[in-house]
């Protein structure tokens, strides 16, 4: 009798290890992946899903429904992003068979000198948060920038769905329910209570309806008079002059002079397909240095989740974020060697650094705020975009100007003080960003749009997904479900490596004897959202940690 219960045991124990989805039979997938013709959208709420599709169906490009739905989400999500933050896209575009970037981040207050700078910190000023981390935000900018290029329909029909849903309310959900639990925002911040308080003097919880007129005013300002009504006039004057109430610098005329630019993507071949990122100021490049360095592995063959995977995904990210540290940041204030980074010869002599048998230690660092929104909408006639907005912290900067609705990002925070770096804090100047949309071709044709959100994680991610899918075989959905791997700098206080729970523990215990430092995490592997095209047909996936929702027509 013992016997047999000790295979029952062991049966049910491999069954656990290898629970399959009924329907898609896959070892990691949590759901099918969604398979329609005419558009497809996947977001991290489904309402803004809805609203992407409602837009598709109206005849409104893919650009046009990624726009709608990121107005909603700066709405019912908006400690992760909104109209006070900054968006990175990437967009296919079916008329020109080509490929766009748009860089759509702010600059520092011009009127904010390094020794003013210097002399607030040294005042004991935090420029992670608070006013004094206040960048020009820069997504509604982008938004005009994306539609002039590609949209079809009326802007103001974009804004239209989040505008009715401000006002009536929509039900909090739980990814939001938990980021809200989190916020603690001490004395002060009168007009951020007024926003996103409730009458019982706290942020909604799961399930209460969450509603902001003030936000509603604000977007139909913004859909009468265009793009001048948000960096122009009243709104402007507004921003500027709660963010110099509070301590900060930015200024109208800061706000008047934004402008997103247009920028070309760059890319590597992965075993034959391109994967294309965005150039710094953002962080995507590391992506592309660290699978240049594992394509000198044989990951198909280590097989997934060994600990050979592991601990060579590992050293790579380790190599790409020691460069990441040393490099990136606003290409107008120095050079960053793109070519060099990029190249094989690069490549092959970082790849020589990895001992297969012992962590090694690199420098690393230019870590960042972690909430942020991603989002992908693919249209009837081919045209897909990838497209990421952010606060930078929850609820950024914590400064909402009264009356408007919105909260203001603290992407200021990304800047270093390290003289002569690339990245060290100066007027007028992009900071160093972690968000980043990504996507792959093959043959020059599209073959997927795909974000992972989540500060540090998004580079790591995106290499996770495209070995997932590319070396390991795993279809769209189960690529992003399959359990993750992520990394901080050994010389921070929580530095070390973190897996989701899916790992056998005798991986585990090997990557220990290598060196490497695990430890447990909640809520920090990201947020991941794709769609792919193969044969005419879209297949779309949702982040199965997050509430999101892929779906089409």
């Amino acid at each position: 009798m013992r016997a047999f219960f000790s295979l029952l045991l062991l049966l049910t124990s491999l069954q656990l290890s290898q629970a399959q989805d009924r329907l898609s039979g896959k070892a990691f997938a949590t759901r099918s992946e969604v398979l329609a013709r005419n558009g497809m959208a996947a977001t991290n709420h489904p309402l803004a899903t809805q609203i992407a599709i409602d837009i598709l169906k109206r005849g409104g490009t893919a650009v046009d429904a990624a726009i709608a739905a990121n107005a909603f989400l700066g709405f019912a999500d908006p400690g992760n992003n909104g109209i006070g933050g900054d968006l990175f896209a990437i967009v296919w575009d079916a008329k020109t068979q080509d490929l766009y970037g748009i860089n759509a981040s702010g600059k520092s207050p011009a009127s904010l000198s390094v020794g003013k700078f210097k002399a607030e910190i040294d005042a004991g000023n935090s420029y992670k948060t608070g006013a004094l981390s206040v960048t020009t935000p820069g997504a509604v900018g982008g938004w005009f920038a994306l539609h002039e290029k590609f949209g079809q329909l009326e802007f103001a029909d974009l804004l239209e769905p989040t505008i009715r849903y401000a006002r009536e309310g929509v039900p909090v959900s739980s990814e939001v329910s938990d980021n809200f639990s989190t916020v603690n925002l001490g004395p002060g911040n009168p007009s951020f209570r007024e926003t996103y308080y409730t009458s019982e003097g706290r942020l909604p919880r799961l399930g209460e309806v969450f509603s902001n007129p003030d936000l509603a005013n604000t977007l139909e300002i913004i859909a009468k008079q265009g793009r001048d009504g948000f960096y122009r006039g009243k709104i402007a004057q507004r921003i500027a002059d709660q963010v110099q109430a509070e301590g900060g610098y930015l200024t109208a005329e800061d706000l008047a002079n934004n402008a997103p630019e247009w920028v070309d993507p760059v890319s590597i071949n992965y075993r034959g397909y391109a994967i294309w990122e965005m150039p710094p100021n953002g962080q995507g490049m590391a992506a592309l240095q660290m699978l240049n360095i594992l394509k000198g592995f044989d990951l198909a063959s280590m097989g997934y989740g060994s600990a050979d995977h592991i601990h060579t995904f590992l050293e790579a990210k380790k190599l790409a974020y020691a460069d990441m540290t040393t490099y990136y940041g606003d290409p107008n204030f120095g050079n960053i060697p793109i070519d060099r980074l990029l190249s094989e010869d690069y490549a092959v002599e970082r790849r020589q650094l990895i001992d297969p048998d012992r962590a090694g230690s690199f420098t690393e660092g230019l870590t960042s705020g972690d909430h942020t929104i991603y989002l992908t909408v693919a249209d009837g006639e081919g045209t897909m975009v990838s497209l990421i907005q952010s606060n930078s912290a929850l609820f950024g900067s914590r400064v909402v100007p009264p009356g408007l609705g919105f909260v203001l990002q603290n992407r200021g925070a990304g800047f270093i003080l390290e003289e002569g770096h690339i990245n060290t804090y100066a007027p007028g100047k992009r900071p160093f960003h972690t968000i980043i949309p990504a996507f792959v071709t093959k043959d020059n044709q599209p073959f997927m749009s795909f974000g992972l959100m989540g500060g540090d994680m998004q580079t790591q991610g995106h290499v996770q997904i495209i070995t997932n899918i590319i070396d390991f075989n795993m279809n769209l959905q189960e690529a992003g479900d399959a359990p993750r791997i992520y990394h901080r700098d050994e010389n921070l206080a929580s530095g070390g490596t973190y897996l989701e729970s899916g790992f056998d523990y005798e991986v585990i215990r090997s990557l220990m004897d290598k060196g490497h430092t695990l430890r447990m995490g909640k809520g920090i592997f990201g947020g991941y959202q794709a769609i792919m095209r193969k044969n005419g047909v879209y297949y779309g996936a949702s982040e199965s940690r997050k509430d999101g929702q892929a779906a089409g027509y």
